[in-house]
């Protein structure tokens, strides 16, 4: 499924559906005849975000279905992260299955150095020019400034320290740091497992403060787009 399908269908739930609804043990039932008891696990996920162990949660993200094909971007992101890139290296953290990066390889050519973390690599993924690093986004193994452009797209929505990952993110980063979220409310029986929601664009500055003075957001279908150009 295409990131434009979920979207439409993620305006229906959130901006449709009453709350009440939403919450209700009729839509764990509804939803559990298209995902099973996966839509009552996610919600025990989220309850116990805050104290589940590292093997816990990788778990839960191992046996986790894509609902996406490729990417969880639309081409509209795509092409704004392609347009905002500067520098001749880019790495994209938490890149899943490396389609965003071969989209930016096409867009960007001239970009010499691209890379991609996430936190699990599957060994069969290898693309020309690309060089790809198992790792935590909270634990990035790069040294300071390694990268002039710093990419993170449907990440933070399932980082538990969000703060903490938004500091290695700036950390790593030389010149600009791109980052996109869903534009989302919290209910009790979602189809994904995050547990970070932003359901406006100050909504999510709140995540990214100290707010530099060289950002720029705004939003992209249902999805948060957030620049910053690091102090030098």
């Amino acid at each position: 499924m295409r990131r434009e399908m979920t979207n439409r269908i993620r305006y229906v739930l959130e901006d449709i559906v009453p709350a009440a609804l939403r919450d209700s043990s009729l839509f764990r039932a509804a939803a559990s005849m298209a995902w099973g008891n996966h839509v009552t696990e996610l919600a025990r996920f989220r309850e116990r975000a805050a104290f589940l162990t590292e093997e816990e949660y990788e778990a839960l993200y191992r046996k986790h279905p894509r609902v996406h094909e490729d990417t969880d971007n639309s081409d509209a992101c795509i092409a704004a992260i392609a347009a905002d890139i500067v520098g001749q290296s880019a790495v994209d953290v938490g890149c899943g299955t490396g389609a965003l990066l071969r989209r930016i390889g096409k867009a960007r050519p001239e970009i010499e150095t691209l890379a991609g973390v996430d936190f699990v690599i599957d060994p069969g993924m290898t693309d020309p020019g690309i060089d790809y690093f198992a790792a935590k986004v909270e634990a990035l193994p790069f040294p300071d400034k390694a990268f002039d452009t710093v990419i993170c797209t449907h990440v933070i929505e399932h980082i538990v320290d969000y703060r903490a990952a938004i500091a290695e993110l700036r950390r790593v980063a030389r010149r600009r740091l791109i980052i996109v979220v869903p534009r989302e409310r919290e209910y009790r029986y979602t189809f994904n497992p995050h547990v970070n929601f932003f359901p406006y664009t100050h909504s999510f500055l709140r995540a990214m403060m100290p707010v530099p003075e060289s950002y720029h957001i705004r939003q992209i279908g249902r999805d948060i787009y957030y620049r910053e150009d690091i102090a030098p």
